[in-house]
């Protein structure tokens, strides 16, 4: 098992969410299930936590109640390799959910991600401030994240 792994306090969905997100990725599986026994505080049977794989990490779903939501304080960022993969995830992850400025969305279980491609981090790395402070500028303007338009404000600013 991973030294750390993350733990997402879901009311009743934390099966349905965990079988969603192993959908959407590529080396992602459920792992393991564990239902409430008779000693509750859930209903007999029911899934107490699911234990997922997304991408090789690992990450527990508990079907907690009520009593705590996600809030975007915390988010899952995912580093993406094409512009294909963050316009395949920024729909997937966001329907019925919302969808928000630089990268960032809400899924429909009220999780946040951020969808970033992995040039984003490449073109604002630039040694030049000016093309660096181009991406940048250009990245807030964007809900989700397109690799042209950072190139092109990228290559402007030369």
């Amino acid at each position: 098992m991973q030294k750390i792994t993350p733990f997402l306090w879901f009311n009743d969905k934390a099966e349905e969410a965990a079988n969603f997100y192993v959908s959407l990725f590529k080396n992602s599986r459920v792992k393991e299930i564990r239902r409430y026994g008779d000693a509750g505080p859930g209903p007999k049977g029911s899934v107490m936590t699911i234990t997922f794989q997304i991408e090789g990490q690992d990450f527990i779903a508990l079907n907690g109640g009520p009593h705590f939501s996600f809030t975007p304080a915390i988010s899952l960022f995912v580093n993406c390799q094409t512009q294909e993969e963050v316009d395949q995830l920024w729909e997937n992850l966001s329907a019925g959910g919302r969808k928000d400025r630089c990268g960032w969305l809400q899924d429909k279980y009220g999780l946040s991600w951020q969808i970033i491609p992995e040039a984003l981090g490449k073109l604002m790395s630039d040694p030049d401030p000016a093309k660096a402070g181009s991406v940048m500028k250009a990245m807030l303007q964007m809900d989700k994240i397109e690799v042209k338009r950072l190139q092109e404000a990228h290559q402007q600013a030369a």
